[in-house]
């Protein structure tokens, strides 16, 4: 009995993983993964937004920028993935038209960033703003944005670590989908039957809190010390790789590896010293970037004067009806100097 109630206090003691992550409604399937993808590029927009406005760009700006970068950006992650993982997908027995079902997962972050760079370069010079001031603003909502992604890696019951017995030990089941045994991924837990590792390192969740903190980290930098010309997107990325180096060491799903390490443990030590170099030759280039050069070239800025009218009656002052200050000041110019214009 006393081995049976150790059992079930350890049990207790590790966070559960959930049955299935995906659920249908009639023949269309809903993805927890795709749900966190969506949420997450709410919030960056949302936030973007925010930064954008607070800085003196124009409003609106963040989405039209989204319209571009966001297609881009899924684009780019997922030939990221396929290209880093692309034994998943070609070779014998393999099917390659599985690189293109984005819903079973497989996004890789730096090929979403680096293509949907691409697409708000495009959107940022259609409305002749600087890109780099542009990155700054989203850099929070995108590190927000993946910490919510990795919410989706938690229902789809991937990307953890090897095997603990730590509290926050993470259980993992068996998962069945009948129309086809070897898709877990689609699978659902019937009786909650632990895999061999299980309870296992919680890499995502690692890499969730991570992130919050590097978000938290950048917007207080940029609050404290008015960064500006990318170094705030710099800060991002370097804080995001130093996290990413040390958590995708602990992981145990499939990974290419160069020279014994796995392909994006190089990838995060290449991104990390170049996000540094970046940050200390951008402080040369001056203090952040003039409200003035954040505004839309095709939107009339809100504080622009209207033309002067110089009309007889638009320069006529009806003084009983002017504010007090007006009315004392046309009063002091007629005591000033009674005498007609032509007598002076």
């Amino acid at each position: 009995m006393a081995d049976v109630n150790t059992a079930s206090a350890a049990f207790l003691a590790t966070i559960p993983s959930p049955d299935q992550g995906v659920w249908h409604i009639g023949p269309v399937p809903i993805r927890a993964y795709a749900l966190c993808i969506i949420a997450g590029i709410i919030v960056a927009i949302w936030l973007g937004e925010r930064r954008w406005a607070n800085r003196g760009g124009t409003k609106g700006t963040v989405i039209d920028v989204a319209v571009f970068a966001v297609p881009f950006g899924l684009v780019g992650g997922r030939l990221y993935h396929v290209i880093t993982d692309n034994q998943l997908y070609f070779g014998e027995g393999k099917n390659p038209l599985n690189a293109l079902k984005i819903w079973d997962g497989g996004l890789g972050i730096w090929g979403a960033i680096a293509l949907g760079a691409v697409g708000a370069l495009i959107a940022c010079r259609r409305r002749g703003i600087p890109l780099p001031a542009m990155a700054d603003a989203l850099a929070p909502g995108i590190v927000i944005a993946q910490a919510i992604g990795r919410i989706g890696n938690y229902f789809n019951q991937e990307l953890y670590g090897a095997h603990t017995d730590l509290p926050w030990g993470l259980e993992i089941y068996q998962r069945y989908n009948p129309a086809n045994p070897d898709d877990f991924l689609n699978g659902v837990a019937l009786g909650h039957v632990p895999l061999p590792d299980s309870p296992v390192h919680p890499t995502f969740l690692y890499e969730l809190l991570w992130n919050l903190g590097v978000a938290l980290l950048i917007i207080w930098a940029d609050k404290k010390f008015r960064l500006g010309h990318g170094r705030v997107f710099a800060l991002y990325v370097a804080g995001y790789t130093a996290g990413r180096f040390w958590i995708e060491m602990m992981r145990t799903d499939t990974a290419n590896h160069i020279l014994g390490l796995r392909v994006n443990v190089w990838t995060s030590i290449l991104l990390f010293a170049a996000a540094i170099v970046y940050f200390v030759l951008a402080a040369k280039r001056g203090p952040r970037e003039a409200p003035e050069t954040l505004w839309s070239k095709d939107v009339p800025r809100e504080d622009s004067a209207e033309p002067a009218d110089t009309s007889a009656e638009a320069t006529h002052v009806d003084v009983a009806a002017a504010p007090d200050t007006v009315r004392d000041s046309a009063a002091d110019k007629a005591t000033e100097d009674p005498k007609p214009e032509a007598e002076k």
